[in-house]
C-alpha cells in the first residue's frame, strides 16, 4: 500500500497570521512539521497544499527549498486544493495534516496508518474520540471516498474542513479511531494563538539541542517534571 500525506497550509491564519513561517529555534514551524513527518516510516510522498494567493508566494517558496512539492488551489476551498492533488499524485490512501502541528509524531503517524491498513475502514482518525494531545492529529483515507465526499453536495463546512462528510455520515463510510490509554486528550500542542507558539518553542529549546526528533512519550515526560510548562486544551471543540 503506497500511501501520501497531504499537508494543508496557507499564510492566512484568521488567529496567527503568517503563523506556518513563525521561528521555532532557527527554523519556520512548518519547516519543523516537514522533517518529523519525512521521519514517518509509512508514508511515501509528502505535498503540501496551498493557495494560489499571492500572501502564499513566500510560503511557495519556503516550501520548494526543501524539495517538498507543492500544489496550489483554491484559498478557501481547501477540499478542492486535495482534489488537485489527488489529480495528480495517484495515491489510494491518502493522510491528511494540518501545518499548525509542529509537534506531530511519526510513531503516531504510523500507528494509525497500521490500523488503517489492518482493517476496512474508508476512514480512521485519532480524533474522533480524542486521547492524544490536539496537534498529533492524523486523518487516514481512502482516495476514492474522498472524490465521493468531492463530488456531493455537502455543505460549506465540507470544503473547509476535508473529511468533515465522511466522519458525520456512518451510513455512508466506515471509521475507525485509534486511541491510547491514558488519555492526554487535556494537552494543546496544536498553534492557532501566541501562547501556543510560545508553548511549542520552549518544547523545542529543550529538545532541538538534544534530539533532531523526539516524540510524544518524550515531551510527556518532560512535562512530567516540570510541569509549570504543561499547556492545556481549552478550545470549545470536542
Amino acid at each position: 500500500m503506497t500511501i501520501l500525506a497531504i499537508v494543508q497550509a496557507r499564510m492566512t491564519s484568521s488567529r496567527l497570521p503568517g503563523k506556518v513561517l513563525m521561528d521555532i529555534e532557527g527554523m519556520p514551524m512548518i519547516g519543523r512539521q516537514l522533517e518529523r513527518i519525512k521521519e514517518s516510516e509509512r508514508i511515501d510522498e509528502i505535498v503540501v497544499a496551498t493557495s494560489v494567493d499571492t500572501s502564499d508566494d513566500e510560503l511557495v517558496a519556503y516550501i520548494k527549498s526543501l524539495g517538498v512539492n507543492v500544489q496550489r488551489g483554491p484559498l478557501e476551498d481547501v477540499l478542492g486544493r486535495f482534489i488537485q492533488v489527488l489529480d495528480n499524485y495517484d495515491f489510494a490512501t491518502v493522510v491528511r495534516l494540518t501545518a499548525d502541528c509542529p509537534l506531530a509524531d511519526p510513531n503516531v503517524i504510523d500507528s494509525t496508518i497500521e490500523m488503517f491498513s489492518e482493517t476496512d475502514y474508508d476512514y480512521v482518525s485519532n480524533g474522533i474520540e480524542r486521547t492524544f494531545p490536539r496537534g498529533l492529529d492524523v486523518e487516514v483515507f481512502k482516495q476514492k471516498v474522498i472524490r465521493k465526499v468531492a463530488e456531493s453536495d455537502y455543505r460549506a463546512m465540507a470544503r473547509e474542513h476535508v473529511t468533515y462528510g465522511i466522519y458525520t455520515r456512518p451510513d455512508l463510510y466506515t471509521t475507525g479511531n485509534y486511541s491510547q490509554s491514558p488519555s492526554f486528550a487535556n494537552l494543546r500542542w496544536t498553534v492557532d494563538t501566541a501562547e501556543d507558539l510560545a508553548f511549542v518553542r520552549s518544547v523545542y529549546k529543550y529538545f532541538a539541542p538534544i534530539h533532531k526528533i523526539f516524540h510524544q512519550d518524550q515531551v510527556l515526560k518532560w512535562l512530567e517534571e516540570n510541569p509549570k510548562f504543561a499547556y492545556f486544551d481549552i478550545d470549545d471543540e470536542a
